[in-house]
């Protein structure tokens, strides 16, 4: 890793000269379609850019680390949710993204030469690997804890940061198979003296994780009319999967993909071939090859599967009839599948992002539980806390419908699909005073820099704060009780002491 000092010792956050007992880093993307940290940089060590400050830019071109605050320095680069701010207790390390990409609406981009946007997106992954397990151990981390490793986007769900989607929205839209807990594990690795940048990357080779139970129901989902011959014969890619050490799932999965799960609707191969995943179907026409039972063509997949993903011998005698054109262990993992994702170009389909399809499809399969199927919308539910499933109030399509349900509610949240807490009702405010030892602080009339300046300062004293806001260039602001009638009477927080 190279690391670059370059303090941003004009900026107003480095002169403040707040410092933080450091519990955790926080993982960034910039945000806009700019790989080189020294634009960044040099247009933020400036007294006039009084809104944000990092500790450090991974340059997206060379994968440099700038490291841009002294490392305990408190940094204004997550705002604030509703459990406070991360700027008071993390680390905050922001990754350039690549210039071929053009923001259309929120988190959504568009991008015009896919392959350079991907090297530069895993050259700041890999880099952010580095670093922060420097930085674990520098400040004794444990980067699997909970809460020590985060994104921005789980900082607000956490509540502690404002509500933005990065870095996990550059990763997924550009399928690179990243996530954060392959991330902090690529972090943990790294402290060992190992890493790896796609530790979040499935593995063809494994054990599997869906029930059978859970991929019938998934097939009856999705095919209505599913012949009974197709669900009898699940289980045996449990059972093949299981020989040879590869995730019989991720097989079903494939064949759902191959046949349009099982109506074959517009697949080159039909059930009597008992060809579940269309091979030797390498041209427009071809009818691929035929096995004598539904065992065998899934056992022949299941070693032609474990071609790409190994170079083991296999358990059961070879049955593949075109396992000897695999260039073994060429795609370990299911992302690289499809030949436009391969790093060396090989793999099992040409059609672009074929492992992605099979993991969506996977990730439906898992979806399935207690055979009963998941709403495909998003559902809100109400409870005391996750766990408590006893205690929900109801379960909602709307947000602001479950948050109204959680307001009438004391003491109850709303939890998305995953278990996260994405809201829960405040506690009514109480004005409390404030320290004020500066004599120029401004009051504003918003709760923001973007608010314009009433043109008085508060002088050195005390006073009382009626009502807090997030905004722009603070972690909170506060309601001065003399502005309260208007509202626009408004203090950043950052530069006063509760009494």
């Amino acid at each position: 890793m190279k690391l670059v000092e370059s303090i941003l010792t004009r900026n107003p956050c480095y002169t403040a000269g707040r410092k933080i007992t450091v519990k955790g880093l926080m993982l960034h993307s910039v945000g806009c379609p700019q790989p080189k940290a020294s634009e960044f940089i040099n247009s933020w060590n400036s007294l006039s850019h009084d809104s944000s400050c990092v500790h450090g830019f991974i340059d997206g071109n060379d994968g440099t680390m700038y490291q841009t605050l002294p490392w305990n320095h408190r940094g204004w680069h997550c705002g604030s949710g509703n459990k406070g701010s991360g700027n008071n207790t993390h680390i905050g390390v922001e990754m350039c993204e690549p210039a071929c990409i053009k923001y259309t609406a929120g988190s959504n981009f568009t991008c015009s030469d896919t392959a350079t946007a991907k090297a530069v997106a895993k050259r700041t992954y890999e880099a952010a690997v580095e670093l922060f397990a420097m930085l674990c151990k520098k400040y004794g981390l444990d980067p699997l804890a909970d809460g020590v490793i985060v994104s921005h986007r789980e900082g607000h769900s956490r509540g502690i940061a404002s509500n933005h989607g990065d870095p996990e929205h550059l990763w997924m839209q550009l399928g690179m198979g990243y996530t954060m807990d392959g991330f902090r594990r690529a972090v943990k690795a790294a402290m060992g003296g190992a890493s790896s940048g796609t530790d979040g990357y499935t593995k063809i080779m494994g054990n599997a994780v869906a029930t059978a139970e859970q991929m019938k129901t998934y097939l009856k989902a999705k095919n209505l009319n599913v012949a009974q011959i197709v669900l009898d014969m699940v289980p045996l890619y449990l059972s093949e999967g299981k020989a040879e050490g590869v995730w019989g799932d991720v097989a079903l999965a494939q064949s759902c993909l191959e046949t349009g799960n099982f109506t074959f609707s517009g697949s080159a191969v039909t059930l009597s071939q008992n060809n579940f995943c269309g091979m030797g179907v390498t041209s427009n026409g071809m009818k691929g090859n035929s096995f004598d039972t539904p065992q065998l063509g899934i056992r022949a997949q299941v070693q032609h599967l474990k071609a790409y993903a190994s170079t083991d011998a296999l358990k059961n005698a070879c049955i593949d009839p075109r396992f000897k054109y695999v260039t073994r262990g060429c795609a370990e993992y299911v992302e690289w599948l499809g030949q436009k994702e391969n790093p060396d170009g090989k793999g099992w389909a040409a059609g672009a992002g074929y492992g992605e399809k099979i993991l969506s499809i996977l990730k439906g399969i898992l979806g399935m539980a207690g055979g009963t199927l998941k709403p495909a919308e998003a559902w809100y539910r109400v409870r005391k806390s996750w766990a408590d499933a006893s205690s929900q109030k109801g379960a909602f399509k709307s947000l602001d419908n479950a948050k109204k349900c959680a307001d009438e509610n004391p003491g109850y949240s709303v939890f998305d699909e995953t278990g996260r807490a994405v809201y829960a009702r405040a506690a009514a405010f109480k004005p409390y005073l404030v320290r004020v030892s500066i004599p120029n602080l401004n009051i504003r009339k918003g709760p923001g820099t973007d608010y314009g300046k009433t043109g008085k300062y508060t002088g050195i004293g005390t006073f009382t704060i009626v009502e807090e806001a997030d905004g722009k260039g603070a972690s909170k602001w506060g309601l001065l009780k003399s502005y309260q009638e208007k509202r626009n009477g408004w203090i950043s927080l950052d530069y006063d002491k509760r009494v």
